[in-house]
């Protein structure tokens, strides 16, 4: 037994198990297939393994099929129509298999527009049902009502929903239009020429110039800057604002940057087909007899922007849908509130009770005729048909009369409030950010009311928590904090006021800075680490410097170099410019050139960058600076200020900012000689070079010494914490998705509150432990049940509130996915399996996967918080669909840029945030605005109104409609089953759609409970919405049993009061006419009374709706029972003179008045009991309502999340993302040759090996 049991767990092992993933490491690419995981073969193969390998050597097995398929031909529109670039699209025709540039999101044209809107309206059960009934009243022996009765609501829905569908896909039309219709440059007949996005063709050669939207994925050809290098913002598919760089093929620089040289370039580029891969392509260019191999760094994504470029040139490889941003969208997913599939559950259980109820009212009939018709003789109407044909006919008449239990107003209604809805989010200023001129938009109009039942939201964070702006906030120096607002002598001052720094001609104004002592000590030049501290900040960096407009422009690799240089810039530290070899400043005021004699860069092992310069002296200094955790073990035994700093790094932490320490090392000629020589090995090395380099690198970062901190803020949007408190207040647990590293994410959770200090971190491997400690329990106790062992529960993580944080490596470690499974093979004894082992094998394998998604699911929700970093655009889609798969939760995603598409198409909800980081979320968002700080009005006032509004209308609907059709089930125990109607059939036709129509519509799109500022500032309103509790099952049965009992007070009040009655004239008014003006009036005026005790928000616009309809039922009746419209229809118009004849009578009128307190009086007194005995959280809020308003203009402090005494620093460091940049400076390659300044190249000459090798 534990032999099978260790077996069984070694094969579930893999090779991953044994090795931790890397937190900084983006996973995977999200198309990349087994085999390109795959890592190689262990170096000792099992013999078995060898032995089957070589007999299946043996055989002959297919070719495998190149993955590089995808070919390109440049400037040759014919080469695109060979044959077998065709494929089927519908029978015999063909297609091309390349995508034009063009972008279709709309449905319909004006040819399509009427058939497939009415197909697809059809399609829904109801429509397709009343359009049976509209055929089945049409027949003369079984109809019972007028055909018009069911047409003209029939066309009132299909017309107000087709005119909503077409406002719709105009829209579309238009956004697609602007879209194609955008200008670019296109190479045709050897010139450049004006052309549009929709007319560019895969083999397309364009220009495109500074600031142009990139309109396809291209191949970078060339550009006007050094070595062809282009930078490009991706803020449309990252959120983030740094440039990143490209750079062409150095064959394409050369040969192809006149027009003359891209109309001969006829290369064939061959690569993969098109994926959602954003970080990787495989391909190779052929040209003339040579072949070159094309990656990511050389390719410009659709969706980027060209920056800092003047002219650049590109061969489209990917247009239109087939780009990778196109193909990162996702699929759009059909989404339905769980309101709406509630009520087709129980539409579909209304037609089985209608066709159950038809079915015994027919039966009823059929033995009527049986026993009564011989009886009766006087009602024979000609026809001899058998009693139980009769009772088939009744069937159907049946169906017709009761179909107002499923009435098609409903539906129509339904959509009118949600548009309504719609637009009071739009309309809502206090959601309108004015910088930018942008409104909240609902861009659907089916999910309100999923608004106010959300359990769950994912967020981006580049853009959509934060601004994507670094501050400089403070910094230490030599142990002294400076930041505080404190006057120029040292003291701390109440008034904040921004430092004068007129006196630097430098300045740009980007830095607001409250220490006026930091500045005098500055100025004075006195303290010579205050002056080594900000000469630091602007030398040491990979920034880049131009002039633009005869202003100082800087454009760095990250957001964080940009502030510190910037800070050092408004201080006096200006840096000015800088050559392949050397760097120049000024200090203030001075003008001095230091030279470049290296540069170590950045890369996310390191976290720190470091330069060695020769100053304008002659002295050689190292400046470093980097994660506090890295300088600190590279520190000289005898730096000062450790401990004070360390001290320092605490306080910035508490604060949430992202610190980085600042170090420097005086070196010796002879030092740096020796070390120089090891370097330049290094870098020619052909062995692992990035290892070798790293190596050197340690050598020559050693015994620094500290010369303090930096402190930047990571500007999160106005709002953000408070947002974020109050929605957790309102159950709702919030999960940021991000591709950032874990340290800036992890301090951005504190930033926000997110995270608390109160709460125990869980990282990757912990919750893997967890995992595999759970799943180890359930292998050895399978078939005994967690009562009977409660060891199989215990847990490994802390107690308390507990907050999880995973990399997207982890995440595919603890998920299983594919790159594991390829590996667990690699494991395993290679031998010929049948197709049942394969198959059984694999149904494990899913069982396995689907448990530990399931287990990772159930740890993560028991957390407060969870922050899943450096994740993909499918790992964020992926974690929100585990979520909604097992957990059946509500979920909203929001985000802003192109990676954050799949994520908000998955969710039930997409957000997107309207902001600098281009429109492809907000396109594919179902809501859109600004702020972040928006989702709390957005879920806590609209959502939860437009959920009770829904559920209110919903339940009050169902209620009328029952009470309406259900006097006809008691009527036909009195007419023989015969399928009479009670009322006359315009009474029918007008209800819902005239008598009881407005006032319900009306509660349904204004009614509150409380008001907005209530709603926000009592979060806990939130939580009937997410337990469904206003609106489910046992809600609909007591609205049927509420319009059961109506109804059968409607029929039988009358009727008894009709059976002996004498009027005043001293005829009976018992006729058949009478008794459906007094049910009708009694019906119509408790409906619309019913509807006033459910309004909680009373308006002139609400009492005049229920008067006025009660008002309008009487002014419409008596004008249809007139004798003049009598005489223009008499077969449309029988009831002549019914109304006059009947309301005449007091006692009708008592007995109207009756049924209508007979009607409302118990609910009345009902409602008073559960007020009084057990109030909703709403109610008690209204009881107390100037209480509360009180609370709100006279708010509380906020308490401080932070625990003193604490002391939890977070190491948080920032830099590019993408290393390299150094590379580019010292090898000249992203430097315009202009007049080389006087000390260029010494270094190189200075200490050259004597053998010449460079």
């Amino acid at each position: 037994m534990d032999n099978h049991r260790n077996t069984q767990r070694d094969s579930e092992l893999s090779i991953d198990e044994y090795s931790t993933p890397n937190d900084d490491d983006v996973p995977y690419s999200d198309d990349e297939t087994d085999d390109e995981l795959e890592s190689p073969l262990p170096h000792t193969e099992p013999d078995q393994n060898r032995i089957n390998r070589e007999a299946e050597d043996g055989q002959e097995t297919p070719k495998k099929k190149s993955d590089l398929t995808w070919e390109v031909k440049a400037n040759d529109k014919h080469f695109y129509e060979d044959p077998r670039f065709q494929k089927k699209k519908f029978f015999c025709i063909k297609s091309s298999k390349y995508a034009d540039n063009s972008i279709k999101t709309s449905k319909y044209n004006v040819i399509t527009f009427l058939p497939r809107n009415l197909i697809e309206q059809f399609q829904r059960a109801a429509n397709f049902y009343f359009l049976v009934l509209l055929i089945l009243q049409c027949i003369p022996q079984i109809t019972t009502l007028s055909w018009y009765t069911t047409l003209v609501p029939l066309l009132l829905v299909l017309g107000i929903t087709a005119i909503k569908d077409l406002a719709d896909d105009i829209t579309r039309h238009t956004s697609d239009n602007e879209i194609n219709n955008r200008k670019c440059e296109i190479l045709q007949d050897g010139r450049f020429k004006q052309s549009k996005w929709k007319h560019i063709n895969v083999g397309d050669v364009i220009r495109l110039k500074k600031d142009d939207d990139i309109p396809a994925d291209l191949l970078l050809l060339s550009s006007t800057e050094p070595n062809s290098l282009c930078y490009v913002e991706t803020a449309a598919l990252d959120g983030e604002t740094n440039l990143k760089f490209k750079m062409s093929l150095d064959v394409t620089h050369k040969n192809l940057q006149h027009e003359e040289g891209l109309e001969r370039f006829d290369a064939l580029l061959v690569c993969e087909e098109p994926n959602n891969r954003l970080d990787k392509l495989t391909g190779t260019m052929y040209w003339g007899s040579a072949s070159y191999a094309v990656d990511m760094d050389k390719v410009l994504l659709r969706g980027c922007t060209v920056r800092n470029t003047d002219v650049c040139h590109g061969l489209v490889i990917y247009a239109g849908t087939d780009t990778k941003i196109m193909r990162n969208g996702g699929k759009t997913r059909f989404k339905r509130t769980k309101i709406d599939v509630l009520m087709n559950y129980l539409v579909y259980m209304i037609f089985v009770v209608l066709i159950l109820v038809s079915s015994g009212l027919a039966i009823g009939n059929a033995f009527w005729e049986q026993q009564m018709r011989n009886i009766s003789w006087y009602l024979y109407d000609g026809q001899d048909w058998s009693p139980n044909y009769r009772g088939f006919l009744t069937f159907w008449g049946y169906i017709i009369i009761l179909n107002t239990m499923v009435p098609i107003s409903l539906y129509v209604s339904v959509e009118v409030i949600r548009l309504g809805q719609s637009y009071f989010i739009n309309w809502d200023m206090l959601m309108y950010y004015d910088k930018n001129d942008t409104a909240a938009n609902a861009r659907t109009t089916t999910l309100n009311e999923q608004l106010g039942q959300i359990q769950y939201i994912f967020s981006d964070k580049t853009g959509t928590l934060t601004q994507n702006i670094m501050v400089f906030k403070k910094c230490a120096i030599n142990g002294q904090i400076y930041g505080e607002a404190r006057n120029s002598s040292g003291k701390e001052v109440d008034k904040i006021e921004a430092a004068d720094l007129s006196w630097n001609q430098y300045a740009d104004n980007k830095l607001a800075f409250h220490d006026h002592y930091l500045i005098n000590c500055v100025k004075s030049e006195k303290d010579p680490d205050i002056k080594e501290f900000f000469k630091l900040l602007a030398l040491c960096h990979t920034v880049m410097a131009e002039q633009k407009d005869g202003e100082l422009v800087y454009q760095a690799a990250s957001p964080d170099e940009e502030a510190l240089v910037t800070a050092a810039r408004n201080l006096g530290y200006v840096f000015l410019k800088r050559t392949q070899n050397s760097i120049t400043i000024s200090e203030m005021g001075a003008i001095r050139t230091y030279e470049t004699l290296a540069m170590l860069d950045f890369n996310s092992d390191r976290k720190r960058m470091s330069v060695i310069l020769r100053d304008p002296d002659g002295n050689l200094k190292l400046y470093c600076k980097g994660a506090d955790t890295i300088i600190y073990a590279r520190l000289h035994e005898a730096s000062k200020s450790k401990d004070v700093t360390q001290k320092s790094l605490d306080v910035f932490a508490a604060e949430t900012l992202r610190t980085l320490c600042l170090c420097y090392k005086d070196l010796g000629e002879q030092q740096f000689s020796k070390w120089f020589q090891k370097y330049q090995d290094a870098s020619v090395s052909t062995v692992d070079r990035d290892a070798a380099l790293s190596t050197v690198y340690e050598e020559i970062e050693t015994d620094l010494l500290l010369l303090g901190a930096t402190a930047i803020e990571d500007k999160l949007q106005d709002g953000v914490p408070e947002t974020i408190s109050k929605l957790a207040e309102a159950n709702i647990k919030i999960w940021v998705l991000t591709g950032d590293k874990k340290e800036t994410a992890e301090n951005i959770g504190f930033s926000c509150q997110l995270l608390t200090e109160d709460m125990s971190l869980c990282y990757g491997e912990d919750i893997n432990q967890e995992l595999q400690v759970k799943q180890e329990n359930r292998r050895n106790h399978i078939g005994v049940s967690a009562q009977a062992n409660p060891n199989m529960n215990q847990s490994t993580l802390p107690e308390g509130k507990r907050a999880l944080i995973i990399t997207g490596t982890w995440l595919n470690e603890i998920l299983y996915e594919k790159k594991k499974k390829k590996k667990k093979k690699l494991l395993k004894i290679r031998r010929h399996k049948t197709k049942e082992e394969l198959d059984e094998e694999k149904r494990k394998e899913e069982a396995l996967k689907e448990q530990r998604q399931k287990d990772f699911v159930d740890l993560a929700c028991e957390c407060s918080a969870v922050v899943c970093c450096r994740v993909t655009p499918k790992q964020k889609a992926m974690v929100v669909s585990l979520v909604k798969k097992y957990k059946k939760a509500v979920t909203l995603s929001i985000g802003d840029g192109a990676n954050d598409v799949n994520m908000i198409k998955t969710a039930d909800i997409g957000v997107g945030i309207s902001g600098q980081e281009g429109m492809q979320a907000v396109m594919s968002s179902d809501y859109s605005f600004a702020q972040f700080r928006f989702l709390q009005r957005l879920l806590l006032v609209h959502g939860r109104w437009s959920y009770i509004r829904m559920c209110k209308f919903l339940q009050y609907f169902f209620y009328k409609n029952f009470s309406f059709t259900l006097v006809h089930f008691w009527y036909s125990f009195f007419n023989g089953f015969s399928a009479q109607t009670v009322y006359e059939s315009w009474f029918i036709t007008l209800y819902n759609v005239l008598y009881t129509s407005l006032p319900v519509l009306l509660v349904g799109l204004l009614d509150q409970d409380v008001s907005d500022k209530l709603s926000l500032h009592v979060p806990k309103l939130y939580l009937p919405g997410q337990k469904d509790k206003l609106f489910n099952y046992v809600r609909f049965f007591e609205s049927l049993i509420h319009g059961i009992l109506t109804s059968l007070v409607i029929f039988f009040v009358p009727y008894g009061a009709f059976l002996q009655t004498m009027g005043q004239d001293g005829e009976a008014p018992s006729d058949y006419q009478s008794f459906a003006v007094t049910a009708a009036s009694a019906l119509v005026i408790t409906a619309n009374f019913q509807i006033a005790l459910d309004t909680s928000y009373w308006t002139f616009v609400n009492a005049f709706s229920v008067l006025g309809s009660i008002a309008l039922y009487f002014g419409v009746m008596f004008d249809i029972h007139s004798a003049g419209i009598h005489v223009i229809f008499p077969s449309q118009f029988y009831f002549t003179g019914a109304a006059p004849n009947a309301l005449r009578q007091p006692y009708l009128w008592l007995t109207i008045i009756l049924t209508v307190g007979m009607c409302l009086l118990p609910v009345i007194a009902v409602r008073f009991f559960l007020k009084t005995v057990a109030p909703t959280e709403s109610e008690k809020i209204q009881k107390n309502r100037k209480q509360y308003e009180k609370e709100i203009k006279t708010p509380k402090p906020r308490p401080s999340v932070l625990r003193r005494g604490v002391s939890q620093r977070r190491s948080t460091y920032a830099f590019s993302h993408q290393p390299g940049y150094a590379d580019l400076i010292t090898t000249g390659r992203s430097i315009r040759r202009k007049t080389a300044p006087r000390r260029v190249g010494i270094a190189a000459a200075e200490f050259a090996p004597s053998d010449g090798r460079q």
